[in-house]
């Protein structure tokens, strides 16, 4: 029997059997992960270790003030526009003003703390042990 092109199908008994087409780089892959075996994560020595928990508490306290900054913005805009009805009839260029901020605001606060956020996580890393 000859090998069929990838995916054509094959009649077996009357019945398509199904042929998976996948990508020789998506075969190679899977390949790869049987071959290996399990992964493990990689052992730290204990001073290695212990800064990875600094560096890694010290970013995520970081991520957590950028994430809460955020969602303080996205809670303060409705709220905004719930207190204050009339900046419903503020235009500008002919748009009003509430659609300008909901659709361009959020998006400037998070390219801002994002940039933040990476310069205080490099910071962070190097300064080192101090």
């Amino acid at each position: 029997m000859t090998t069929p092109r990838r995916g054509t199908a094959i009649w077996t008994h009357g019945r398509q059997k199904r042929v998976a087409v996948m990508s020789p780089q998506t075969r190679l892959a899977h390949s790869r992960r049987r071959e290996r075996g399990r992964w493990r994560p990689p052992q730290l020595d204990r001073h290695d270790a212990d800064r990875a928990l600094m560096l890694y508490r010290r970013q995520l306290r970081g991520g957590a003030v950028a994430l809460g900054l955020m969602l303080a913005l996205l809670v303060f805009l409705p709220l905004s526009f719930a207190l204050w009805p009339e900046m419903d009839e503020v235009r500008l260029s002919g748009i009003p003003v509430p659609w300008l901020l909901l659709a361009v605001l959020p998006y400037v606060v998070m390219v801002v703390l994002a940039r933040w956020q990476l310069r205080r996580a490099e910071r962070v890393e190097s300064r080192g042990d101090r």
